[in-house]
């Protein structure tokens, strides 16, 4: 015992022994404890798992796979309660007999499931609305079943990759037209692909070397691409549809404003749109058709004419540039024209219009002003043409003050202190408590001047002070009195020099304010 304790720590890691209570021993232990905690988690899960698991299946995290002919599974296996059914991505189920059918609810829980394969079974029907919740799936495999025919609003909503189908005894009808269509399209580039199905005698009967009569894709085809009318006015579109059994016929567009009628029982279906309101310019027209081959669709963008309108022209704000925002509705595009007090504003590169952001009948922008004056200061009025019809409006813009003076730039009624722009002609926004008179101007102005002035001399009198003393200093440099002088000279030139200084900076805020005309 006295052995151990006066072995040193190097001595304990040659012999793997560690005292109680000393830091490694205590470390060793924690990570024991963590690795032992862990494994019983994993335990746990795995039993969690197992009990959740159908019996005659495996299961792991992401994956189940029920391959044993003796398992005897009599319907689509389903986890038990606790299971995490939205992380499985994989389902494979061979050699199970009795597996019959794929009901609606079988799936649900699987929510990520991407690839689902049921082999060598005694799969025979599959439920119109199995996978509707299953948006994820992409690989099928229904290969060696007793399938005899599968509806295409099955699989209709999936971006499948793969639905491999071959050795089902399908029956040969129109209901399976849709699959042979379905792989042709997903490899156009293949070789011709032969898909077989079984007739009324039981023989096997090749789809490419005799396909089933009267039974082909619906074909659409509107009356017009070209569909235009003037707000307020009435327009029919028609949609000529042929197909094998007949199609059924619908018109698809959304949030449509104008009124309607639709007739769709013929072979000829019909649109009327009545009213016809600027709010669905744009709008998008579809006419599909659908039998149990498939479907075809047509399209076209309505497009509604109507007069201009100028729903907003605000203030000139500064950014960068000067700016006088302004937006327009109206189809065709209205040509934009701008009057600076009266007079037609000739566009160049400092003053032009700007469209930032464009639709089919809506446009946003600005007059963009690169450093106005006073000579821009006005009234603008911004004319929009189409047509069909006009519109203006105005506003004033103050840029900078007149300096004239005749019209102080603080004393006009529109202008704003907070933005230094006019306020809005619709809504006046000046804040009267704060407004500027013009007496209050010109008082405050005399006095900046006379303060400048009275500057301005003392500046003066101190430079013909320095003069004097330089003169001095020059002729009386070789005597002695020339150089007491030059003595006392060098100190009053210091007082000047500070008194300059004094002057400068209390006067360095007036120099900007001295008015133009002074």
């Amino acid at each position: 015992r006295r052995r151990r304790r006066r072995m040193s720590a190097g001595a304990w890691a040659r012999t793997g022994w560690r005292p109680r209570g000393s830091p490694q021993a205590t470390g060793t232990a924690k990570g024991t404890r963590l690795w032992s905690f862990c494994w019983l988690m994993l335990a746990a899960w795995r039993g969690l798992l197992a009990s959740a698991c159908p019996a005659s299946c495996k299961c792991s995290l992401e994956r189940i796979w029920c391959n044993e002919p003796a398992a005897d599974l009599k319907s689509f296996p389903a986890l038990g309660k606790g299971a995490e059914g939205e992380k499985i991505t994989d389902i494979y189920i061979a050699n199970q007999r009795n597996l019959e059918s794929i009901n609606e609810v079988d799936v649900v829980g699987y929510i990520g499931l991407r690839n689902l394969t049921v082999v060598d079974s005694g799969l025979k029907f599959v439920a119109r609305q199995a996978f509707q919740k299953n948006t994820n799936l992409q690989y099928i495999n229904f290969s060696r079943n007793k399938l005899s025919s599968l509806f295409r609003k099955t699989f209709k909503h999936l971006n499948l990759t793969d639905l491999v189908l071959e050795g089902n005894p399908f029956k040969c009808s129109c209901d399976i037209m849709w699959i042979k269509i379905f792989q042709e399209a997903r490899n156009p580039k293949a070789e011709a692909q032969d898909f077989y199905c079984m007739n009324d005698y039981n023989q096997r009967i090749s789809l490419m070397e005799k396909p089933i009569p009267n039974c082909g894709l619906p074909s659409v085809k509107l009356s017009t691409h070209n569909l235009t009318v003037i707000e307020g006015g009435n327009i029919t579109l028609y949609c000529d549809v042929t197909g094998s059994p007949t199609p059924n016929v619908a018109w698809v567009f959304s949030n449509i404003v104008s009124k309607y009628e639709n007739h769709t029982n013929k072979n000829t279906a019909s649109l009327t749109i009545k009213n016809a309101s600027s709010n669905d310019s744009g709008l998008q027209i579809s006419c599909v058709a659908e039998n149990i081959v498939g479907e075809d669709q047509d399209s076209v963008d309505l497009s509604v004419f109507f007069a201009p309108t100028i729903t907003f022209l605000e203030n000139p704000y500064s950014d960068h540039h000067w700016c006088i925002p302004f937006s327009v509705r109206g189809n065709p595009q209205p040509t934009l024209t701008w009057l600076h007090d009266g007079v037609k504003l000739n566009e160049s590169a400092f003053i032009f219009t700007r469209i930032h952001v464009s639709s089919q009948t809506e446009h946003h922008g600005c007059l963009q002003l690169d450093n106005p004056t006073h000579v821009n200061n006005g009234n603008y009025t911004l004319v929009a043409e189409n047509p069909y019809g006009r519109d203006e409006a105005n506003v004033s813009a103050y840029f900078m003050d007149d300096p004239g003076g005749s019209s102080p730039f603080y004393d006009h009624p529109g202008y704003s202190e907070d933005y230094g722009t006019p306020s809005n002609d619709f809504e006046d926004t000046t804040n009267n408590s704060n407004t500027v008179t013009s007496t209050d101007v010109s008082d405050k102005d005399n006095e900046d001047s006379i303060t400048v002035y009275v500057v301005v001399g003392i500046a003066a009198l101190v430079c013909t002070g320095l003069v004097v003393m330089l003169i001095i200093l020059k002729f009386g440099r070789h005597s002695k009195f020339g150089m007491k002088v030059q003595l006392k000279q060098v100190g009053l030139v210091e007082q000047m020099w500070l008194s300059l200084q004094d002057c400068d900076n209390e006067g360095s805020v007036l120099f900007h304010k001295i008015p133009l005309d002074g």
